[in-house]
């Protein structure tokens, strides 16, 4: 632990504000990635399985198994199909609108992420840029005795930053994709459930009478 302390305290001297800046957006953003996990779990995301049971025994006419299973239900879905099932077709818009309620909750804090998956590598190099200016004036001021370990100590030091701001940048762009991912496919699912129980198909059974299968009789 002493020692990651000693890095980190290194890394922040040699790299100035613009690091302790993208560290602490690095922590920042840990916390924020934890919550929306947290919160994903919570609301029991990507399990359905009851809602599914629930629309199956609606779209087959047993409308007391599917309220059944529709209250077994711990999704954040769960109210919605739960007004579905009492609701006619003509509800379908406001069944959107509440999906979309719950959607927006869940998708909080992922403008946060794509910012920081944006501005990192931007605010790391801006770092860089200004590593690059001190470089050049501590070259300038030696004069004429140029010492090319000057330029490079003060060029590798610069480009610190931009890696800094690549190792924030990269994991939370990964990790946004991936609840981006989520939520869309819980929009499909959201859609095919509304949709199935608003439009069951008819599988009632109709009762067919035998066809005449009589062979006639030679005379």
């Amino acid at each position: 632990m002493t020692q990651l302390t000693d890095t980190l305290s290194g890394i922040i001297d040699l790299g100035g504000t613009v690091v302790l800046i993208l560290l602490a957006v690095s922590i920042l953003t840990l916390a924020v990635v934890l919550y929306k996990l947290w919160q994903f779990t919570a609301a029991h995301v990507g399990r359905h399985t009851a809602l599914n049971e629930a629309v199956e025994h609606w779209d087959q006419g047993d409308a007391a198994r599917a309220h059944a299973a529709q209250q077994r239900s711990r999704s954040y879905l769960a109210p919605v199909i739960g007004m579905a099932l009492s609701s006619g077709a003509d509800a379908v818009d406001r069944l959107r609108a509440e999906c979309e309620v719950r959607f927006a909750k869940l998708e909080s804090g992922l403008r946060f992420l794509d910012s920081v998956a944006q501005l990192a590598p931007l605010l790391g190099l801006f770092g860089t840029v200004l590593g690059m200016i001190e470089a050049f004036q501590a070259l300038q001021d030696a004069g004429a005795q140029v010492d090319p370990s000057i330029l490079a100590g003060g060029i590798w030091v610069a480009l610190l930053t931009t890696a800094v701001g690549l190792a924030v940048a990269m994991p939370t762009a990964l990790v946004l994709a991936w609840f981006e991912s989520r939520m869309e496919a819980e929009r499909v699912i959201a859609e095919k459930l509304l949709l199935t129980i608003l439009a069951p198909q008819d599988v009632r059974p109709m009762e067919r009478s035998a066809p005449n299968m009589s062979v006639p009789q030679n005379a």
